[in-house]
């Protein structure tokens, strides 16, 4: 079973199965790429008793949402928080206005489950956004460090900010900040019997005819989650 959960630093509310509020959700077994099942208001929103032995890949891609900036400072620290500086002046040569001007925005998120031993290895799912884990937390060795690919479509993005999420066992969250090099891989340190959320955003404008709307800016937000066992 699993939770939907949207929040900052592992908390934040549960949402049900609503596909009126996701494009895909699917999910990556040795049995191939499936759709997850549901009804309309389940919670949790996931539940897969037939789940076969192996790693299990969890594939959520929501609608888009959007968000009203009604204080410029909120749009200037989060373009500083994720490696925007250049949105500010951007929004600025645009004549885009600093109250009451829009953002939208879509989520990206996998989950790796274990089932079982958790034999397998997570793939490129096809989302416009992606993040790939090129190792399996359950399987394989972390002492040197868990790979990743971030995807932009059909191609690796390099020189990307990640954030790294790390939560303990006794709660503690730990953020540090990391960069895709040339192939769009970076190596995250890793640390056993914890939580980990990987976190990945790029921001770009929108058309002419988005902005007729206010809708100004478009981001994309990916994730990857997943836990270590209690040796690397």
């Amino acid at each position: 079973m699993a939770d939907l959960r949207v929040g900052q630093d592992f908390g934040g509310s549960t949402y049900a199965f609503m596909p009126p509020r996701f494009d895909r959700f699917d999910q990556l077994t040795s049995d191939g790429l499936t759709p997850v099942l549901g009804r309309i208001g389940d919670k949790p929103a996931v539940t897969s008793p037939d789940a076969p032995e192996g790693l299990v890949v969890l594939v959520h891609e929501s609608t888009d949402s959007e968000l009203t900036y009604r204080d410029f400072t909120k749009f200037i620290a989060f373009a500083a928080h994720k490696d925007f500086t250049w949105a500010v002046e951007e929004h600025a040569a645009r004549g885009l206005p600093e109250f009451n001007f829009r953002e939208t925005y879509r989520r990206h998120a996998k989950t790796l489950i274990a089932v079982g031993g958790g034999a397998g290895a997570d793939e490129r799912i096809g989302m416009d956004f992606e993040l790939v884990a090129l190792a399996n937390p359950y399987t394989d060795g972390l002492s040197n460090g868990m790979p990743v690919q971030l995807w932009k479509g059909d191609a690796p993005l390099a020189d990307t900010q990640i954030e790294l999420f790390a939560k303990d066992a006794d709660g503690v969250v730990t953020i540090t900040k990391h960069r895709t090099d040339a192939n769009g891989t970076t190596l995250l340190p890793m640390l056993p019997d914890t939580e980990y959320l990987v976190d990945a955003v790029i921001l770009e404008p929108r058309t002419a005819v988005d902005v007729t709307k206010d809708e100004v800016w478009h981001s994309d937000w990916a994730a990857l989650t997943f836990k270590t066992g209690p040796a690397l």
